[in-house]
């Protein structure tokens, strides 16, 4: 059994996790203050017991891991002037480590020209996408065109990732789990189908709809990553998307500080893809994504 502080065995070149987040280091001791200004923030962090990291927590994780590329995201703020602070710090951090981290924007589409001011300049500070959307704590509806044409217009400009948060319609209540179910981001797909979508915690299931025909074909280039898999399904779930979607859609990500990648990682490991499966979920897809 691997230990936390264990390393983990390289078997490919690159491995990436990419579904992350990092944190101002001056949040936390400011904590009660954004529980009340930030709606997404008070969700996640409501328990003082939430766990917060840094970049240099992350890297130091990452070195303990074996992950070569980490991608750092936002969470959805709702509050503005917050939302730009944590933005300024993943451009910080991309620019301090950037062999190490690549760095998603956290936005609310809700914002209006606001939202595509913010994602201009984030993509021109270096970020290469939007994310994680929370349609739910952010109050907007993700699969309305007319609330997300003027963001994805900007992803289109830019040549910009979007990864939004998914839930499952069924099981256990969680923090953040809201009702971006597989028929919202179904709809999202179908709004924007040349768009780069990565769907988080396997797109709330929306993979076992690839049995239909007409939602497989459409699903083609969309992406679904692993984010707190190890919270939500058992480890037949590698196996099982990828026979139903292709494991060339399937992104590894830990949710980090949430669960660390070393979990998601041996669960890859230990599954009964083939290697050449395994490769590409570990990092293959995302490098691909990536343009690395």
């Amino acid at each position: 059994m691997v230990s936390e502080t264990s390393y983990v065995v390289r078997s490919i070149p690159l491995i990436v996790d990419f579904h992350t987040h990092i944190y101002p280091p001056w949040l936390r001791p400011r904590r009660e203050e954004y529980l009340g200004r930030d709606a997404t923030f008070g969700e996640l962090f409501a328990s003082p017991n939430a766990r917060m990291a840094t970049a240099e927590r992350l890297i130091r994780r990452m070195d303990e891991d074996g992950v070569d590329l980490s991608v750092v995201m936002g969470v959805g703020w709702t509050d503005i002037e917050l939302a730009r602070a944590a933005n300024e710090y993943l451009i910080e951090a991309v620019r301090k480590y950037p062999d190490r981290l690549v760095g998603l924007a956290g936005v609310n589409p809700a914002w209006g020209q606001m939202a595509v001011e913010e994602v201009q300049r984030c993509a021109e500070s270096g970020l290469r996408g939007i994310g994680e959307l929370h349609p739910d704590t952010q109050r907007f509806d993700l699969s309305d065109l007319e609330t997300m044409a003027p963001l994805m217009e900007v992803v289109r400009e830019y040549g910009l990732i979007v990864t939004a948060h998914s839930s499952e319609p069924v099981g256990h209540e969680y923090a953040g789990k809201g009702k971006t179910h597989p028929e919202v981001l179904w709809r999202f797909i179908r709004n924007f189908p040349d768009a780069s979508i990565v769907c988080a915690h396997w797109g709330g299931g929306l993979p076992f709809y690839g049995l239909m025909s007409e939602v497989k074909e459409r699903l083609c280039g969309v992406y679904f990553d692993t984010a707190a898999t190890t919270l939500l399904y058992d480890a037949r779930i590698f196996e099982t998307v990828s026979s139903l979607v292709g494991p060339e859609q399937v992104l590894m990500g830990s949710d980090y500080p949430l669960v660390r990648a070393h979990r998601v990682i041996r669960e890859v490991e230990s599954s009964g893809l083939p290697r050449s499966a395994k490769d590409m979920v570990l990092g293959e897809n995302a490098a691909r994504l990536l343009g690395l």
